[in-house]
């Protein structure tokens, strides 16, 4: 409780919480970012009510909760928070006004503050209500960080037309939700600065003049930007599309909890908060329950025989999608196709804010394609059909030096990325048009300089790493294995490899070098009590030196409105 002073504010109770942007990193002290906030958070409070503290007028008393949003300016934001990252003060919750005795009634409410009989925060940039969950909100988000013409330059022309004809649709008519599941939000008006990096990128896929930053502008575009429509679901698959159930309030025992770590990692790199714009774009936000089902799996014990699962990892998987049971995944994996390129997208924006252009990257060849991994940590940033799906996220990264795994590469991978100007190394014996020279080395290794010698001395130990991660992640542990199409898989295992990274690079990277696999192996058989009720989903955690680690890295703290979750906060504790 603070001291009340002669024409100030008395504030009694006050909560604030640190809300980073991107990145994957706290930095070197995490505190240092809540003290930097907490000094700030008195001038932005007195911009805030400066009118009411102007000495005039009767006193007024606050009694009920409200809440309120202090967003520094970007300048200001930029200055408490290291390179990569930005932090925003979370809604603090301040009461409203009201008249003391003998004093008059007051005015209406200042502008921004909302009355709540229920106080409760926003988890992330769109979590603040249902008209968050949408794809102009995650857009406008991006945008406001700079980001989103980089976000739409990885959409294929698919991807890109579905989320543009959403963007330009009318509002559609307000329905009553089901029981279980979320009423869609409606369009709402699309920021400006939307349109316009929309327009860009048309013109520029279109190679035509940039149309009118307008909605008729764009929409007169829609038409001629290629694009094929989804194909048809099969009739044997479209068994799933709802045919599931909601776990009911009560508490069961699961013998793997690792799915519910994935859930604060992944919610600090902003994955959380675009699952629902994602699916929204699509017509399938009350789907997402089945993507954290997908994701589950990916953690969970490798299936038997490629395909059959055992019932505990089954009932894992539910738990943490909120089911009463496991679901089919077959069917949907074909239904979330178009929104899996912003999902992957958002994660490799995370990414790339965050590494040092000094470190490495590495290329594999991945089911037909190239995957880019960042070599400290091994956290995978994007797969790509070829190697211009890799090129922007390396230039995003800095151009760093590439380090090119021997596997399965497209033919023509070296020589465009050393065209690019890819400073690369490589135990890959070059073609006959591949500009590389051969690198005085105790083996064979071709390079196109530029590149340090200590990089070709890592190479053998980063790919070989590298390499168990693949055939880990990508290959033994399936998430949809009947899947024909492999885009659902590929994308839930960029998220868990990130998750579980982040896990092990938050643990562990003091004393040895950080692995996802660590995090994997270290966490698989940990196992735990789920207890639903209407507010939250409780995870209880066996007392142990598993459990203290993760409590000491501040991995067990809450992660506010899970979208799959039906906007419950996840909790940890440990009994």
């Amino acid at each position: 409780m603070s001291t009340p002073a002669a024409d100030g504010i008395t504030v009694r109770r006050c909560v604030v919480r640190v809300i980073r942007r991107g990145g994957w990193s706290w930095g070197p002290d995490p505190q240092d970012l809540v003290r930097q906030v907490l000094d700030a958070l008195p001038e932005l409070l007195a911009e805030r009510f400066g009118e009411h503290l102007t000495g005039e007028g009767p006193d007024l008393e606050i009694t009920e909760p409200v809440l309120l949003t202090v967003k520094p300016p970007r300048a200001a934001r930029n200055g408490l928070a290291p390179a990569g990252l930005v932090v925003e003060p979370a809604p603090v919750a301040v009461p409203p006004p009201r008249p003391v005795a003998g004093a008059p009634p007051p005015g209406p409410a200042p502008a921004g503050a909302s009355t709540t009989e229920d106080a409760t925060m926003a988890a992330g940039p769109y979590a603040a209500g249902e008209a968050s969950r949408t794809p102009a909100a995650l857009f406008a988000e991006l945008a406001e960080r700079g980001e989103l013409a980089a976000l739409l330059a990885g959409l294929p022309d698919a991807a890109l037309r579905t989320y543009l004809s959403a963007l330009l649709a009318p509002a559609p008519d307000a329905a009553p939700a089901g029981a279980g599941t979320r009423a869609p939000a409606p369009a709402g008006p699309v920021p400006a600065e939307v349109i316009g990096a929309l327009a860009a990128e048309l013109a520029r896929r279109l190679s035509r003049p940039p149309p009118p930053a307008t909605r008729d502008g764009l929409a007169e575009l829609l038409d001629a930007l290629p694009g094929a429509e989804t194909e048809p679901l099969p009739p044997a698959l479209r068994a799933d599309a709802g045919g599931w159930q909601r776990v009911p309030a009560g508490e069961t025992r699961v013998c793997f909890v690792l799915p519910f770590l994935l859930a604060g990692p992944l919610a600090r790199t902003g994955y959380l908060d675009a699952i629902g714009p994602a699916l929204a774009g699509i017509d399938l936000p009350e789907e997402a329950p089945l993507l954290a089902a997908a994701l589950a799996y990916k953690v969970l014990d490798a299936p038997e025989r490629g395909w059959r699962r055992s019932g505990e990892a089954g009932k894992a998987a539910a738990a943490f999608a909120g089911l009463e049971s496991a679901p089919d995944l077959t069917g949907f994996a074909h239904r979330v196709r178009p929104a899996l390129p912003v999902l992957d997208g958002v994660l490799a924006l995370s990414l790339c804010r965050g590494h040092d252009p000094e470190d490495p990257l590495l290329v594999l060849g991945v089911d037909g394609g190239l995957l880019l991994v960042d070599a400290q940590g091994m956290f995978p940033i994007a797969w790509a059909a070829g190697t211009a799906g890799l090129l922007p996220h390396w230039e995003a990264c800095g151009r760093p030096p590439v380090l090119v795994c021997a596997g399965p590469l497209p033919p023509p991978c070296l020589r465009e990325l050393a065209e690019a100007g890819v400073r690369l190394v490589t135990a890959v014996p070059p073609v006959r048009d591949d500009p590389l020279s051969r690198l005085p080395w105790r083996t064979p290794l071709w390079t196109t300089g530029g590149v340090r010698q200590r990089l070709a001395a890592e190479l053998p130990a980063l790919a070989g790493r590298a390499g168990d991660l693949v055939r880990t992640l990508f290959e033994a542990h399936r998430a949809v294995p009947l899947a024909p199409d492999r885009a659902l898989e590929r994308s839930v295992t960029l998220a868990a490899s990130l998750a579980l990274g982040l896990l092990a690079w938050t643990l562990w990277r003091e004393r040895e070098t950080p692995d996802p696999l660590l995090a994997l192996t270290r966490f698989a058989d940990l196992e735990g009590t789920v207890r639903y009720s209407r507010d939250t989903v409780s995870v209880k955690l066996p007392l142990g030196r598993r459990h203290a680690d993760l409590w000491r890295c501040g991995a067990l703290t809450d992660v506010p409105d899970v979208v799959w979750l039906d906007g419950r906060t996840l909790t940890f504790s440990g009994g």
